[in-house]
């Protein structure tokens, strides 16, 4: 892999995925337990399925815009320090007690609690020069015009969004889908790992309000 490569990632069950795509077209795919073995990948740019920059409380700007144009597959609620709660429940009684009921977590976000923190873990503001945050539908959305697809779990949907790498370079996700049994790694996470390439390779813009986190990293999530 050269220099000019671009990376995307999302987290699976037992870690994570990432598809690359270089400047003259060549692409593969990799995955590893450890984030930052596939990070030490040689890249120009690289996206993340996972969230960058976390305030202690609230939503982020980023999240509330993104969920306005594709809807409740953008999580809400990613806090900084999510990871520190015992249970689902204990973090969901402390967000309740401090800003309001209904300011919780979602099952679906605190199962990936762990992703995130080592997300978290590995960012530095000067690593946001080359690393991003995206996320997977909000590409998706923008690739076919900036209307809404199926269901990313129907068959239908997942031709839209195979048919849409493809025409972006990602001629192989087919057949590598044949190739991930047996590593856990799920349909989707494939699949979204190959949008992040793209966004790393493409992408020119992103919501968010500006804003930086406690530890000064952007909060923005780039499409």
């Amino acid at each position: 892999m050269t220099c000019q490569n671009y990376l995307g990632l999302d987290g699976f069950r037992f870690g994570w995925v990432a598809a690359w795509i270089d400047a003259r077209g060549d692409h593969g795919f990799d995955y590893s337990p450890s984030l930052t073995r596939l990070l030490a990948l040689p890249h120009a740019r690289a996206m993340i399925d996972m969230p960058i920059g976390l305030n202690v409380s609230g939503n982020r700007a980023c999240d509330l815009r993104a969920r306005e144009l594709i809807g409740p597959a953008v999580f809400l609620g990613a806090r900084r320090d999510l990871w520190t709660f015992p249970d689902l429940a204990a973090a969901n009684r402390h967000y309740w007690k401090h800003e309001g009921e209904g300011r919780g977590v979602s099952a679906q976000l605190w199962n990936i609690r762990d992703k995130i923190r080592e997300v978290d873990e590995d960012m530095t503001p000067a690593r946001q020069a080359t690393i991003g945050e995206a996320h997977p539908e909000l590409i998706f959305w923008n690739l076919a015009g900036r209307v809404r697809l199926e269901p990313k779990t129907s068959p239908r949907g997942r031709e839209q969004r195979i048919a849409l790498l493809g025409d972006r370079g990602f001629t192989e996700v087919e057949r590598w889908l044949t190739l991930r049994h047996g590593t856990g790694i799920g349909r989707d996470d494939l699949i979204d790992a190959c949008a992040c390439a793209v966004a790393a390779r493409d992408s020119a813009q992103s919501v968010g309000d500006g804003r930086t986190d406690p530890r000064g990293l952007r909060m923005e999530i780039n499409f």
